[in-house]
């Protein structure tokens, strides 16, 4: 087979910059301060024998640089200085727009701005690099498109070696998702990975209508004196580029650690491999679709027998004992599930996941944890996802946690490198991907005490279509929550579990409906429990409690009941009554 043209773009520009001049500022200052170094790096990879140069503006965004004006300078002094270094070599420029890692709304505005500044400058060649996720560029590439019909754009995601994004987007999505749109020339990868481990990506990458790119970094960085320092591999990083040639990619360069030389020693390998034959890329099969519900909830649905799960708070200190006992006595009297909730109210507990695993462990229930999106990034979530999975543990329950209160101007809070939906959608690609054999069912939640409940609807609608395959909904106290629920049975076809929380005391109540994001208890509810004693306030609990659940009775699957204050009592009385009734029917 024919090998196609391959177009060698240059390197890093960042850590190049770094290790020849020791400047730790973000190097797109050069482009005004130190315009000669700017275009001493574009030559140096140009001489290299590079056949285009990106413009120094990765990092030029409004999370580095506040003010629109000092980004449109710099980019516009980027431009000319690539544009001088590359006049002598009648070379392309690429004009380079790094991932802006912020609300999608608001980086794609600044993705069409930043374009913008680059059409009005005479740029026609577009770099959208190190892209977690594919839509917030979209508006900008129908605008290059539209301003510049004959633009090449180059589309490339950042992805660790397992093919997953920050985000937790999978690479061979994105491609699909970005093959569609008739701006984009190429699409591929850069950054994150090292040759061998993209290589390896892009062998398995789907086969779409456009061209591809790659550009990995030199290797994996080590850390001396708080920076990321690269291996100096110029041999063997030309070594793994000209096996990409093979593979017919059709523009190849360098990320982070690479340098002139690496290139220069990857151009000379390429043209001392004239016979390179285009290596057939391996074509993945569709993935299935694994059915994720678990056995247990459609043995209890055919029964017509409701699902009980029951929550308990994991431990604030290392005795676990009072969760142990709970869990027993609830599975003896016959509740389905445990769930554990995730560090609630942002106080730190004993790990949700670690817990359930070993309540399943100790007592055999069937368990689902709580998995929030505040503290775990994409690789400490699916550190925790494959260890649940080693435990036999088959549901998670997704939710967006609640947010940590900032005690020092904002400098620490949560992770949120997830939300709900991306979440979501990453444990359904790693049921495809990593847990085809034994799949988790996935649940997430349904705010039934929303104010617009038509929006909470849509979202929940978003959710199923993502891949979660049960939901659970907030405590239900009024008649309005009531409604709801009953309105979301009639439109979401998933399985369907009803909050119920008891109430502890005339207290509780008042620090639920005022404390707790999402909780509301009518007054007059809360009224009953005032002066009563811990025996009558059980009493008005449960009776309370069943009376919503003999309204909710037809239009949910079965109940999550959540145990207030440890006053596993009420809990326990509420799962006897559901389980009689089922006897007596």
């Amino acid at each position: 087979m024919e090998q196609k043209k391959t177009m060698i773009l240059d390197g890093a520009f960042g850590t190049y910059y770094y290790q020849t001049y020791g400047d730790d500022h973000p190097c797109e200052l050069a482009n005004i301060q130190y315009p000669d170094r700017v275009t001493a790096i574009h030559t140096a990879y140009l001489q290299a024998g590079c056949e285009a140069v990106k413009t120094n503006t990765y990092g030029v965004n409004h999370l580095q640089y506040e003010s629109k004006e000092k980004r449109f300078q710099l980019v516009e002094a980027g431009y000319k200085l690539a544009e001088q270094a590359a006049s002598s070599f009648n070379a392309p420029i690429f004009c380079d727009i790094g991932f802006i890692n912020d609300d999608d709304e608001l980086a794609g505005k600044e993705y069409l701005e930043l374009a913008d500044c680059f059409l009005t400058l005479g740029g026609k060649n577009f770099l959208f690099e190190t892209l977690a996720d594919y839509s917030p560029i979209e508006a900008a590439l129908y605008h290059i498109k539209a301003s510049c019909p004959d633009s090449t754009v180059l589309v490339s995601f950042a992805v660790s070696q397992d093919g997953f994004t920050k985000r937790g987007k999978h690479y061979r999505d994105l491609f699909t998702q970005a093959s569609v749109n008739k701006a984009v020339t190429a699409i591929g990868l850069n950054c994150l990975c090292g040759p061998t481990h993209m290589l390896s990506l892009m062998k398995t990458a789907p086969i779409t209508n456009k061209k591809r790119i790659a550009m990995p970094n030199s290797g994996y960085p080590s850390s001396i004196g708080g920076r990321m320092v690269f291996q100096n591999n110029p041999d063997y990083f030309a070594e793994k580029l000209t096996d990409m040639a093979a593979l017919g990619i059709e523009y190849l360069g360098g990320c982070c650690g690479t340098t002139p030389e690496h290139l220069r020693k990857s151009v000379a390998k390429i043209k001392d491999s004239p016979n390179l034959t285009s290596v057939k890329p391996v074509v993945k099969s569709a993935f299935s679709q694994p059915k994720t519900e678990q056995t247990i909830f459609k043995q209890k649905k055919t029964n017509h027998q409701k699902i009980i799960a029951v929550e308990l708070d994991s431990p604030i200190n290392n005795d676990c004992s009072f969760i142990l006992e709970a869990a027993r006595d609830f599975k003896l009297i016959g509740a389905d599930f445990i769930t554990v909730a995730d560090s609630p109210l942002s106080r730190a507990r004993a790990d949700s996941i670690m817990t359930a695993a070993k309540i399943k462990r100790e007592i055999g229930i069937d368990v689902i944890p709580h998995l929030a999106c505040r503290d775990r990034n994409h690789i400490a979530t699916k550190a925790s996802l494959l260890a649940a999975s080693f435990e036999d543990i088959r549901n998670i329950f997704v939710i967006t946690g609640d947010p940590v209160i900032q005690t020092d101007h904002g400098k620490s809070g949560g992770v949120f490198t997830f939300n709900s939906f991306t979440l979501i959608s990453y444990l359904k690609r790693l049921n495809q991907e990593v847990f085809s054999n034994v799949p988790m069912a996935i649940g997430a939640a349904l705010n039934i005490n929303s104010p617009n409940f038509d929006i909470e609807l849509k979202r929940a609608e978003k959710k199923l279509e993502l891949g979660a395959n049960f939901l659970m909904t907030q405590p239900i106290f009024s008649e309005q929550a009531v409604q709801n629920l009953i309105t979301a049975r009639k439109l979401l076809d998933c399985t369907l579990l009803a909050g119920i929380l008891p109430v502890a005391s005339y207290k509780n109540a008042l620090f639920l409906t005022n404390e707790v994001s999402g909780i509301e208890i009518p007054d007059e509810i809360m009224q009953r429990f005032y002066e009563k004693t811990p025996e009558e306030c059980n009493q008005i609990s449960l009776e309370y409690s069943l009376s919503i659940m003999d309204k909710l009775q037809t239009y949910c699957d079965g109940f999550y009941l959540m145990v207030p204050l440890k006053r596993t009592i009420i809990v326990s009385e509420l799962i006897r009554e559901i389980r009689k009734r089922e006897r007596q029917e």
